[in-house]
């Protein structure tokens, strides 16, 4: 891990959308719901090895019989980071990937606990998420596109 300050950490956009309710409120028996969880990072460089690391989330509950949303949460949230000089460049790739949106990931799992809760649904906490484990299916997935043949048609 190369070694890296967290500057500032700050919400740059956030979105919670219900837009079924208040219906669901009143039918006693909506079924089950699922979940669905996006999580993104995305990296954006600077002068003087500054980065801003934004850790982008998607949660999206639907009732599994007709799909119909419950809540949707979108957010970005994001951490600008001084990093000291790293040449090799796969540290600074898994620094910047994997150990910084663990420490971004407990602000963001917060706000959309807070924002579940005050919206009169059940608050959704998340489980925590394994940024390594996330970085590795990533590199694996990426690989594999890359070896794929060419389709040409």
């Amino acid at each position: 891990m190369a070694k890296f300050n967290i500057i500032t950490q700050f919400l740059k956009d956030f979105s919670f959308e219900s837009p079924n309710v208040p219906e669901l409120f009143f039918k006693r028996d909506n079924g089950q719901a699922k979940l669905e969880i996006n999580i993104d990072i995305q990296i954006k460089g600077a002068e003087n090895n500054m980065f801003m690391v934004d850790l982008i989330t998607k949660v999206h509950s639907k009732l599994e019989k007709d799909e119909k949303s419950i809540f949707l949460i979108e957010s970005t949230y994001s951490g600008l980071v001084q990093m000291e000089e790293e040449k090799d460049e796969e540290v600074k790739k898994r620094t910047l990937l994997i150990d910084v949106p663990t420490l971004l990931f407990p602000s963001v799992r917060a706000m959309i606990t807070r924002m579940t809760a005050e919206s009169g649904f059940p608050a959704f906490v998340m489980q925590p998420i394994d940024f390594a484990k996330l970085y590795e299916e990533r590199q694996k997935q990426s690989q594999s596109q890359a070896a794929a043949p060419a389709n040409n048609k």
